[in-house]
């Protein structure tokens, strides 16, 4: 389900306000589709939901009457697409067959497909396409039948002990207007304490301008809110305790997470937005993709692939071409969207065009795909907006559920994409049989384990920012690495540019001596990212001599490192150590120094982090 805004409530003034002004606080996120629900405790509950943004529920509830939606316990949800396009009747709240019972969901149900086909065998018609209205149906059931009938709770905490996967859900009950139930796995859930009303939200932006006392959820924890307060259980129905917290920022904090921007939000979501564009992409077997129009025999026809994106997106293509040519010895080109219809690119059936864009929107990379269909190529999109155009006009898509970024540099989104890249060059490598499956079950378990070590950079990052603090006011900054450490460099001086108007340049390091190297002089930062000393240990050593040529021009080298690389210690004016992990997945930690250093330079030359000047989010022209 994705990023998804939730919130719930049970108490003394019309529900279908609150739930209303909670979902406006949470729009930030991002969302295809919002519904409400509302329980009016003469044991009707009451539904509607719409595709588009809020104000189309809010015109569509103008429309059929609000006097409809009286009462005093309802909740809310904005969609984030995953299982399903953004249409209405994907759209939450779902319900049962009888429309006794309300669900809505954030996270991904991994077993929904054989619950579903449980439920079909047993006569149960669905009618949308999520793994959300399994759940309905499934509590529906639980509560008319068994030793759980009759009790809610005990229904949603059977239906939570079959459910696999990361999820968020919120219960109603029309026989039950006096209370919500709620319970979490990997997905986030809070309570709002407030006098004679209890809110529940996946975020406490939903409920901030009514109390400031919260409870967080822990996990497999499953919470009951009534007007007088809450009671927690885990899903065997043992006493358990959330977290009491107070909330100690506004409104505006409240909505970046208490972070001071958004994109410093972003940078810190990024293990998350790892994990979330892995999840459910290796089924045991092999890589899946998100939506497939393609053929396994299109895939084993390939021939030559072609990555076309701008901006950071590109950065992911380069980062990209190291992994899917190594996987499956098919010749990759990266080329910057703008440019690729312009040069009459040799492009045929065998021809795979993988364009990259957060937005999906991308003007540039939208002509890019429809030149490449023209010539009969096929196209994989890899996209973070469901239901956007360049995926619409795909053969296939993988979405890099990265959640909504505001900032409009690049951060979590980026690293989304060079994660989902490694996917489809795993998906080719799988289909032309270049990798057994047991060698793609180990690259996945690899990838598996990156969100923890990007959590573990993020844990250090302090360093990174005092440096930033320190080089501020230098009137250029050079970044240098080799085989994915180029790109790298080439992300970093970017994020520069855009937040902290410096100039800044990204070189192969093996180029400096080719002319570059007259840039250098006393006092010049030059971050070098380099390569593990393992793996391709040439390639280190020929960095290190790299850096003792621009030492030894009074550069100020900012070296960042594999924790235990003692060889380029004496290289380094400073050294930034991270973790060490295989070659190909390096710039999935190396490049979150860099972010957290450009944000941190931008900020101490006083500058808006989240919106740089002269730039869009989303490039809608070409």
């Amino acid at each position: 389900m994705g990023v998804c805004g939730i919130v719930g409530y049970v108490g003394h003034r019309p529900a279908l306000d609150v739930v209303l002004g909670g979902l406006r606080r949470m729009e930030y996120r991002g969302y295809d589709s919002a519904g409400v629900a509302v329980l009016d405790g003469a044991g009707r509950l009451t539904v509607e939901r719409k595709a588009g943004q809020l104000a189309n529920l809010e015109a569509e509830l103008d429309a059929v009457g609000r006097d409809g939606f009286a009462g005093t316990a309802g909740m809310g949800h904005t969609r984030w697409a995953t299982h399903g396009a953004p249409v209405d009747r994907n759209s939450h709240p779902h319900r049962d067959a009888t429309e006794r019972v309300a669900v809505v969901h954030n996270g991904i149900i991994e077993n929904f497909a054989a619950l579903r086909a449980e439920l079909e065998a047993a006569g149960v018609e669905l009618s949308s396409d999520t793994d959300t209205e399994t759940a309905a149906h499934l509590i529906a059931r639980a509560y008319a039948e068994g030793d759980t009938a009759g009790d809610l709770p005990a229904s949603v905490r059977a239906v939570c002990r079959r459910l696999e996967g990361a999820f968020t859900l919120v219960v109603t009950h029309a026989d039950r207007p006096d209370l919500i139930v709620a319970a979490r796995r990997s997905s986030p859930l809070v309570v709002g304490v407030g006098a004679g009303e209890t809110f529940v939200a996946s975020d406490v932006a939903a409920f901030i301008e009514h109390t400031r006392e919260a409870v967080e959820l822990g996990q497999d924890q499953l919470v009951v809110i009534t007007r007088d307060g809450y009671t927690v259980t885990d899903f065997a129905g043992e006493p358990a305790q959330g977290r009491p917290f107070t909330v100690d920022w506004d409104l505006s904090a409240a909505e970046k997470g208490g972070h001071e921007y958004f994109m410093l939000k972003e940078i810190e979501e990024q293990p998350d937005a790892l994990a979330n564009t892995l999840r459910g992409h290796f089924d045991g077997s092999g890589i899946v993709l998100d939506e497939q129009r393609l053929a396994d025999q299109d895939l084993r026809d390939v021939d030559k692939v072609f990555v076309v994106a701008c901006g950071s997106a590109y950065h992911s293509g380069l980062v990209a071409k190291y992994a899917i040519e190594h996987w499956t010895r098919l010749p990759v080109e990266v080329e910057l969207a703008s440019e690729f219809r312009y040069r009459d690119p040799v492009l045929d059936r065998d021809t795979l065009v993988v364009a990259v864009s957060q937005s999906g929107e991308t003007a540039d990379t939208l002509e890019a795909v429809r030149h490449a269909r023209e010539q009969k190529a096929r196209v994989l999109a890899v996209c973070n907006t469901n239901g956007a155009q360049i995926p619409r006009e795909s053969d296939a898509v993988l979405y890099t559920h990265a959640g909504p970024e505001i900032g409009v540099a690049s951060t979590k989104a980026f690293l989304a994409q060079i994660a989902a890249n490694y996917l489809v060059g795993l998906a080719l490598a799988q289909a032309r049989g270049t990798k057994y499956p047991d060698e793609v079950a180990r690259e996945f378990a690899e990838l598996e384990a990156m969100p923890a070590a990007v959590r573990k950079v993020l844990s250090t990052t302090e360093q990174v920012r005092d440096l930033g603090r320190r080089i501020a006011d230098s009137k250029a900054v050079l970044f240098l690495g080799r085989h994915v450490g180029f790109p790298v460099a080439l992300e970093g001086a970017l994020k520069l540019k855009e937040l902290a108007y410096m100039h800044a340049e990204g070189f192969a390091a093996g180029e400096l001596k080719h002319g570059p190297i007259a840039l250098i002089e006393d006092g010049l930062p030059v971050v070098v990212v380099m390569p593990s000393p393992k793996g391709r240990g040439v390639l280190h050593a020929k960095l290190v001599s790299n850096i003792s040529e621009i030492q030894a021009r009074g550069a100020r080298t900012i070296v960042i490192a594999e924790e235990g690389d003692d060889r380029v210690r004496p290289f380094a004016d400073e050294l930034v150590e991270i973790p060490a992990v295989p070659t190909l997945l390096q710039p999935l930690v190396s490049t979150v120094p860099l972010q957290v250093l450009a944000a941190e330079i931008a900020r101490t030359r006083g500058y808006d982090v989240d919106k740089p000047r002269n730039l869009a989010k989303s490039v809608t022209v070409e």
